[in-house]
């Protein structure tokens, strides 16, 4: 039996996928003290493909108040040495 790890080394595709989990999650720790402390909980570090990044949270209002900071966010990216040109805020549908 293979490991998850062996499996995702041994596997182009999965490879990829998981350092564009770990690229997101790199950017959501960039930002994060540019997100309000009450907002932060509501946030998670969504999909990455090539420049697009996505953050999901958990409500409209949540959204609503990100969206406001989507410039800032951006910037403070670029900054910081990530290419992103996109930044799109998608609500996240409450698992059950």
């Amino acid at each position: 039996m293979v490991s998850l790890e062996e499996a995702v080394t041994h596997a182009p595709t999965l490879a990829s996928l998981q350092q564009r989990i770990q690229e997101s999650s790199r950017h959501l720790t960039m930002i994060q003290q540019l997100i309000p402390a009450p907002l932060r909980r509501h946030v998670k570090a969504g999909p990455l493909q090539d420049d697009d990044w996505c953050l999901l949270v958990g409500n409209a209002t949540a959204a609503s108040k990100l969206r406001q900071l989507v410039p800032a966010i951006q910037q403070e990216l670029n900054q910081k040495g990530a290419k992103i040109t996109s930044i799109r805020i998608k609500i996240q549908a409450a698992s059950r």
